[in-house]
């Protein structure tokens, strides 16, 4: 196959790279919930060091003491893995900058409250394990 152009010529018709264009709603709603993340994360381990008083029910019964040191540990240290791993993603995907970022941190609220949940329904088959 033959081409009527020489292969120079085609280092010029190369398609101009699209500029970065960065959404300023974007940035700004991400940082906003970025900054009010920490403030759920310590409500959810707060939360989670009241779980220590499910413990009051285990007076006359047994409980399974192991499953609700697993569950309360879970409420009180899990807000902040999950926390940290939302910053990171939206980090990265705001410096990456075609892609928008303001979802992450609300799918960071809810894996906080549904980690919160797991290891309340934890501490709570612990109690009831008599």
């Amino acid at each position: 196959m033959t081409f009527s152009m020489p292969p120079e010529s085609f280092r010029t018709l190369r398609p101009e790279p699209a500029a970065r264009t960065s959404r300023g709603w974007d940035v700004a709603l991400t940082i906003v919930l970025l900054v009010l993340l920490p403030l759920l994360a310590l409500a959810a381990s707060y939360a989670g060091v009241l779980l220590a008083f499910a413990s009051n029910a285990c007076g006359s019964t047994t409980c399974n003491t192991g499953l609700m040191n697993i569950g309360f540990w879970t409420a009180v240290i899990s807000p902040w893995v999950v926390l940290v791993i939302g910053v990171i993603v939206a980090i990265v995907r705001l410096v990456r900058r075609r892609r928008l970022a303001f979802w992450v941190p609300l799918v960071t609220v809810v894996a906080v409250v549904a980690v919160w949940f797991v290891a309340a329904a934890l501490v709570g088959a612990g109690v009831s394990a008599s």
